[in-house]
């Protein structure tokens, strides 16, 4: 009998320890975005709407009420480098966010993480507080989502939308010494890839154009220069002003991409040459 009763003891244990396995209501997630040579991560749950009234006076989430901007778990947030965010600098590091869903705007606070609980956060001083106002839509997004938008190489709008609601936090980056230097450095003993990366990093954030100019035509003073090289040269021309010339470079742009039968540069080299004649 006693060996019995030690058996059932460890079957019932056993049950007790076991862990059901179910899907999560508000599955988990991860994003990465790069913004220029700043990596963001995202690790966040995601909750939906799931026939209830969210943001509302009375609702599931009323106004003026602290919220995890997530479920389950405090929403964790990633910087590789350090970040402006509406004029202020956050260090690269990770974060969590609480925020305030008011009416017309939402108040984002953010946290240096150290524990996945959001409630240690609520009586914590934010490092910093900003103001987003939201932007109502009237498709139903039916699962919270975070994710990007606005891309460029040194910026990118973080968005938070849900039920009916979506608002963009404006990204920045600082970067541009970090890269300068890397150029010079690299140009020391730069490959025609290299002088095409520069020229166009400078191109597209609209820094130093002359240089920019320098260095595409390192690349395009080659015969075997390929077609997007050398629309890159007519559109850095085309911004210096140079119209007479930036019409001689993309039609010879527009001749290699006919070659490589590329009909998105066709269309650009033609968009050029008809927009400078």
């Amino acid at each position: 009998m006693k060996k019995y009763i030690i058996l059932l003891s460890l079957i019932l244990s056993n049950a007790i320890t076991a862990q059901l396995k179910i899907p999560q209501l508000s599955p988990t997630a991860t994003i990465t975005q790069n913004i220029g040579l700043t990596e963001v991560t995202i690790n966040y749950s995601r909750p939906s709407v799931r026939n209830r009234v969210i943001f509302e006076k009375n609702a599931l989430l009323p106004f003026n009420e602290i919220w995890r901007t997530g479920a389950n778990t405090a929403t964790k947030i990633s910087f590789s480098n350090d970040i402006n965010i509406q004029g202020d600098t956050l260090k690269k590091g990770n974060y969590s966010i609480l925020s305030i869903p008011k009416l017309n705007s939402w108040e984002i606070r953010w946290y240096s993480y150290d524990s996945g609980n959001w409630n240690t956060y609520v009586d914590k001083t934010p490092l910093l507080t900003i103001d987003v106002n939201v932007k109502k839509v009237p498709q139903l997004i039916e699962t919270f989502e975070i994710s990007f938008q606005d891309i460029t190489l040194k910026s990118a709008s973080l968005v938070l939308q849900w039920e009916h609601t979506v608002l963009k936090i404006p990204l920045t980056i600082n970067e541009k010494e970090k890269i300068l230097n890397s150029i010079k450095k690299t140009l020391a003993g730069a490959s025609s890839f290299d002088y095409y990366q520069a020229a166009l990093y400078l191109h597209e954030t609209k820094t130093m154009l002359p240089k920019a100019l320098e260095y595409i035509k390192k690349v395009t003073k080659s015969k075997k220069a390929l077609f997007f090289q050398v629309t890159r040269e007519a559109l850095i021309l085309k911004d210096l002003g140079e119209n007479k010339e930036a019409v001689k470079v993309a039609k010879r742009g527009l001749l290699l991409s006919k070659k490589a039968k590329n009909n998105d540069f066709i269309k650009l080299n033609n968009k050029i040459i008809k927009g400078l004649n």
